[in-house]
């Protein structure tokens, strides 16, 4: 009788250390997947960040959106004051029907001696990434 105490109070134990050991790898998975997701999130907002400077220097220097995708190589028709410039999974300027992210630029007339351009970086379901408005002085963009 004395052994099967043991054996049963052996048994109870190990069910304990191994559930404890479940409830640790969950948590573990949990962090890893979390650090994964950042990282990802992390990674969209450094790609479009680089997308959105260089959008906002070439339309510095061009003084339309237009004229801007089309420096920066873009595939897209566009009308004078707004654009798109479409990337792929991997942040290479691609087609409409190949897009994991769309960068908008569009003027914005306020009548002043600067010129404005509202620049956004999304992912193609639409979950803005970064947003921000570029100013250029008119005469620096004409010359």
């Amino acid at each position: 009788m004395n052994i099967r105490a043991r054996v049963s109070l052996f048994l109870i134990e190990q069910l304990a250390a191994v559930t404890i050991f479940a409830v640790c790898a969950a948590v573990c998975a949990s962090i890893f997947a979390q650090a994964y997701f950042t990282a990802a999130d992390a990674r969209d907002l450094n790609y479009a960040l680089l997308a959105a400077k260089n959008a906002a220097e070439a339309y510095r220097s061009s003084g339309s959106p237009e004229a801007a995708a089309r420096q920066l190589g873009a595939h897209t028709a566009s009308s004078p004051d707004e654009a798109a410039v479409y990337y792929d999974s991997d942040w290479r300027i691609c087609t409409e029907a190949e897009a994991a992210y769309v960068l908008r630029m569009a003027s914005v007339d306020d009548d002043s001696a600067v010129l404005l351009c509202s620049l956004s970086v999304q992912r193609k379901s639409g979950t803005e990434i970064i947003a921000f408005t570029v100013a250029s002085d008119r005469g620096q963009a004409d010359g």
